[in-house]
This record gives structure tokens, C-alpha cells and sequence, in this order.
């Protein structure tokens, strides 16, 4: 049975989200403050964090940092705050998702089952890929799960390792954006183009010389995202 630990300032959510999560087969453990959260992660063996962001003292983003840093936990932000930029810092810091309040328990528990599974590592795939893959100036190495663009290693977060790896294993060809979406972050995301949309910014700003006009990432418009070589192999 995998371990999830809660951290929220709502104690009525607590117990409504121990209990429903405690029905679908988890052990949960809960804490009011992030300060509370990280001593229980001590030895715990947590699997997965439900972290909210807006905490009294410690807030999330600061917790989610700390998690990252000493224990490499997967982290989901549960948020009321709907700006897009609290979510894309927070998904910047290493988390994991976000699921924003009030949120549906169906579409939490298919996340968490999403991350958890992300976590465990790749499932095998359709599409068979050798360890190094070279294309053009750019080379994964899936192994060591490193990056390159002309020779100078980049550093990406898992999730656009992963959405660069798909466009890069088919160079040239249109990938629909929920073809992305199932690949990369699995079926649950699929309706989701934000998710892509995000990650695709985030991969230019890192691989482009001008992320404003992209040479390698290109969108064809009302189709997808295609991979295009430049340079020499």
C-alpha cells in the first residue's frame, strides 16, 4: 500500500481527504503546517506529498524545496489560489502537479495514481529507444538522463526530458498535443493543453537561441508541436 501524507491548514479537509483517500486503498498521514510535514517525513516512508501552498509559517513552495532537496519525494500542490504563475513556479520548484480547490476526488485520485506511476519509472512503450539518441546538435542520453544542445549540457526537469525525448525519437513529425499528453504525463491529462503549452515554453527558453522564434521546437498550427533537426549529426 503506497503512503501519502497530507499537509493543509484545513483541518475539515484533512479528514474528509485522509478518510476518501484511506477508501481508495492508501495509508495517509496528515500534518497542519509544512514544519509539521517535514518531521513526519522523517523515516516515514512517504510515497507521494499532497502539499497545499498558502500555509501558515513555511508555505508550500518553500516546503516543496526543502522535500525536493532531502528526500526526492513526488509532490502534488493542492491550491486555491488560480493564478497561472503561483502554478508554474510551483511546478518550477519540483513539483510534481497541481490540483486546484475545490477540486473533484475522481480527477485527484487519477493523478495521484499518474505521479505515483511517473515515479516508479517509465512504462515500456511503443516506440523502442536506444540509450544516446542523436539529432542534429542535440543528444539524450536516456540512460544517464542528460541533455545536450552543441555539446553543452542542459539541464531539464523530468517532465521536459521527457516531452523533448518524444519530439526528439520522431524528428520532422507532427505530434498532436494530446498525443503529447498521453506519452509524457499519461491518459488522465489528456483535455489539458496548458500542461503542453507550459512545458513546450520552458523547453525553448532552455534549448532555442531566441525561445521567441524557435528553430527546433516548431508549432504547426491547429495540429501539434514537430522536432527539427539543426546541424550536423
Amino acid at each position: 500500500m503506497k503512503k501519502l501524507l497530507i499537509v493543509d491548514d484545513d483541518q475539515l479537509l484533512r479528514r474528509s481527504l485522509s478518510f476518501n483517500l484511506e477508501q481508495a486503498g492508501y495509508l495517509v498521514k496528515s500534518a497542519e503546517t509544512a514544519e509539521a510535514g517535514l518531521e513526519l517525513l522523517q523515516g516515514a516512508g512517504i510515497d507521494l506529498v499532497l502539499l497545499d501552498i498558502g500555509l501558515p509559517g513555511m508555505d508550500g513552495l518553500d516546503a516543496v524545496r526543502k522535500i525536493k532537496q532531502d528526500y526526492q519525494i513526488p509532490v502534488i500542490f493542492l491550491t486555491a489560489r488560480r493564478r497561472e504563475l503561483d502554478e508554474i513556479v510551483g511546478l518550477e520548484l519540483g513539483a510534481d502537479d497541481y490540483v486546484t480547490k475545490p477540486f473533484d476526488l475522481d480527477v485527484l485520485l487519477a493523478r495521484i495514481k499518474a505521479v505515483l506511476r511517473r515515479a516508479a519509472g517509465p512504462a515500456a512503450g511503443p516506440i523502442s529507444q536506444p540509450s544516446l539518441l542523436v539529432s542534429g546538435d542535440i543528444s539524450v542520453d536516456t540512460d544517464a538522463h542528460t541533455v545536450h544542445v552543441a555539446g553543452v549540457q542542459i539541464e531539464l526537469a523530468p517532465r521536459e526530458f521527457d516531452l523533448l525525448l518524444s519530439l526528439v525519437l520522431q524528428p520532422n513529425k507532427v505530434l498532436a498535443v494530446d498525443e503529447l499528453l498521453e506519452r509524457v504525463w499519461g491518459a488522465e491529462y489528456i483535455g489539458q493543453p496548458q500542461v503542453v503549452y507550459v512545458h513546450i515554453r520552458w523547453l525553448r527558453e532552455k534549448i532555442e537561441a531566441n525561445p521567441n522564434k524557435p528553430e527546433r521546437i516548431l508549432t504547426v498550427r491547429g495540429k501539434g508541436y514537430k522536432f527539427i533537426p539543426r546541424g550536423e549529426n
